[in-house]
C-alpha cells in the first residue's frame, strides 16, 4: 500500500510534501543537493520494499545510485541542522501543553563489523545479543500523534577507544564514549532548551535508573514518570524515620484499598485496564513538587507489576500519572512505522555521518506523515491543538 492511499488524501499529501521540501531546502544549500535530498525523501515515502541507493535511484529515474550515496557520504550538509528542522516541524504539528517526551533505544542488526558502532550487544529488536548498531532516540507525543525528534548512535567503548576504526568511519574527534542514559540526557536537555512543550518525560528502566537523568530533570523543574526495576534501591524519610527498601517490597505491603483501576489506552480487546497505586517518597518540596513511587499491577496476574519513579506538580492525580506512564508505547509505534514503511533500518552507509544523515532523513519523512495524520485527525474531529508554536523552535 502506498503512502498516498493510507494518508487519506493524495492532493493534500503532494502539496504538503512540496512545502516540507521547500522548508528543508536551506539545509542542503546547493541546488543539486536539494534535488537529491528531495528524491531521497520521495524514495523513503514510496512503496519500494528496500530503501537502498540503487532502488531509490531507480525510483527517481537516475542512472545509478551515486547521487543517493553521496548524499549520505561525501556531500557537505549538517544532519543536526536537519534534525532541528524536523523537531520544529513535529512540534508545530503535534505540540500541546500536555505532550510528553519519550526516550528509548532500538537496534539495527548487521552482518559485518565495519559499520560504525557495530558490536555484539543486546538489542530489543532481536530480543537477544546480536551483531548490531544501537541508536538512542527521543520522540514527542501529543494529542494528535507522535514523531521521532532526535537520535544518537551509541558508540560502544571498544569503538570509542579504537583510533583506527574511528578514523575509517569518520567519527568526529569530539565524540567520546557515552553511556546510553548520558545520550538521553543530552537529547532531552536540547529539546527542553528549544522550548518543546512537555508535561512529562517518560523512559524505561535503562534510563529511569540513572540518577543523573533524574537530577537533571528535577533541576529544571521538569516532571517525569520513569520506570525502574523491582529491586531498585530507595531511601526516603517517612513519619517513622529513614526508610530503605525496594519497589517490590513496598508494593507487597500495600493494602487492597491502596489500589485503583485506570485504563491506559486501547488494546486489541478494548481499554487496557490495570490496577495502580502510589506511595509518597518525600515531603513536598518548597517549589510544590512531589516525588512518588508509582506501581502498576496486572488485573489477571497480581504478581506482574511495573514500577516508576515520579516527580510531578503537587495535586497531580493518580489517573494522570497512570495515563502518562501508558504513553511510553508511542515511541515503539514510531520505531515500527519508521522501520516497516520508511527504511529506518535500511542504511547502507558505514560512516558516523552517513548513519546520522540516513536516520535524520527517515525522521523527516516520518514527521511529514505524522503531520498529515494529525491534520486529518483534527479535521475529522473538528478540533485544533490548544496552542500553536512558532517555527523558530530549534536548537
Amino acid at each position: 500500500m502506498s503512502v498516498a492511499e493510507w494518508s487519506g488524501s493524495l492532493v493534500e499529501w503532494e502539496r504538503e510534501l512540496r512545502s516540507w521540501k521547500a522548508r528543508l531546502g536551506p539545509v542542503f544549500r546547493r541546488r543539486q543537493l536539494r534535488e537529491t535530498g528531495g528524491a531521497f525523501l520521495d524514495g523513503l515515502l514510496s512503496g519500494i520494499e528496500r530503501k537502498t541507493g540503487w532502488m531509490m535511484a531507480e525510483q527517481a529515474g537516475l542512472p545509478g545510485p551515486w547521487r543517493m550515496q553521496a548524499l549520505l557520504g561525501k556531500s557537505r550538509w549538517d544532519a543536526d541542522t536537519l534534525r532541528d528542522e524536523v523537531r520544529a516541524y513535529a512540534v508545530e504539528a503535534l505540540g500541546c501543553p500536555d505532550g510528553v517526551l519519550v526516550v528509548d533505544e532500538t537496534g539495527f542488526v548487521k552482518k559485518g563489523r565495519h559499520s560504525v558502532g557495530v558490536a555484539r550487544q543486546r538489542t530489543g529488536t532481536a530480543g537477544r545479543v546480536e551483531n548490531s548498531q544501537v541508536g538512542v532516540f527521543l520522540a514527542y507525543a501529543g494529542r494528535s500523534g507522535q514523531a521521532l525528534i532526535d537520535r544518537r548512535l551509541y558508540l560502544p567503548r571498544e569503538w570509542a577507544e579504537d583510533g583506527a576504526r574511528r578514523t575509517k568511519t569518520q567519527v568526529p574527534e569530539e565524540v567520546a564514549f557515552a553511556a546510553k542514559p548520558a545520550l538521553a540526557r543530552a537529547m532531552i536537555g536540547e529539546a527542553l532548551d528549544a522550548g518543546v512543550p512537555c508535561a512529562f518525560v517518560l523512559a524505561d528502566a535503562v534510563y529511569g535508573s540513572d540518577s543523573g537523568l533524574r537530577r537533571m530533570l528535577e533541576g529544571r523543574g521538569q516532571s517525569y514518570v520513569l520506570e525502574v526495576c523491582s529491586d531498585h534501591s530507595l531511601r526516603f524519610v517517612a513519619a517513622g524515620g529513614l526508610i530503605q527498601a525496594d519497589p517490590a517490597t513496598i508494593a507487597d505491603e500495600l493494602e487492597d484499598g491502596a489500589w485503583a483501576a485506570h485504563a491506559i489506552g486501547e488494546g486489541g480487546n478494548g481499554p487496557r485496564l490495570y490496577d495502580w497505586a502510589r506511595v509518597a517518597l518525600a515531603r513536598r518540596r518548597e517549589d510544590g513538587r512531589e516525588r512518588w513511587l508509582l506501581i502498576r499491577r496486572s488485573r489477571r496476574d497480581p504478581d506482574e507489576r511495573s514500577y516508576y519513579l515520579v516527580f510531578c506538580r503537587a495535586g497531580t492525580t493518580l489517573a494522570e500519572l497512570a495515563g502518562a506512564a501508558g504513553l511510553r508505547w508511542t515511541i515503539e509505534e514510531c520505531f515500527q512505522r519508521a522501520k516497516d514503511d520508511l527504511g529506518l533500518d535500511h542504511c547502507e552507509a558505514r560512516s558516523w555521518h552517513g548513519w546520522h544523515r540516513h536516520v535524520s532523513l527517515v525522521m523527516a519523512a516520518a514527521a511529514f506523515l505524522a503531520k498529515l495524520a494529525a491534520d486529518l485527525r483534527r479535521a475529522a474531529y473538528g478540533s485544533r491543538n490548544e496552542t500553536g508554536f512558532d517555527r523558530s523552535i530549534a536548537a
